[in-house]
């Protein structure tokens, strides 16, 4: 059974830094690209940012680009978002994603709150 558990989340004021992990179980891990989600109240959910399965190449949300990386440790079967630089509408649930062809699996979310 393919599981995404996504660890990182909380509260962190405006300016401040989170590091989100997500880890990952039941798959190949290295055969996947991962991506980043997020989904504010009231809004649709939008893809952050995403990276191959050898890492090689990633792509950002324009609102994101030059504070978010994402990267991945196959070895450890764990994608990261390290998010610099918060701003208040970056407040969202983040969800990791693994998609491989027609597979597609998400994980439940950690919540990111920015805020004084």
């Amino acid at each position: 059974q393919v599981q995404l558990v996504e660890f990182g989340g909380g509260l962190v004021q405006p300016g401040g830094s989170l590091r989100l992990s997500c880890a990952a179980s039941g798959l190949t891990f290295s055969n996947y690209a991962m991506r980043w989600y997020r989904q504010a109240p009231g809004k649709e959910r939008e893809l952050v940012a995403g990276i191959t399965s050898g890492g090689g190449s990633t792509n950002y949300l324009d609102s994101v680009k030059g504070r978010f990386t994402v990267s991945r440790d196959n070895a450890k079967n764990t994608v990261y978002l390290q998010m610099n630089s918060l701003k208040p509408e970056d407040t969202a649930v983040y969800y990791c994603n693994a998609v491989r062809f027609s597979r597609d699996y998400w994980g439940k979310g950690t919540l990111v709150t920015v805020s004084s």
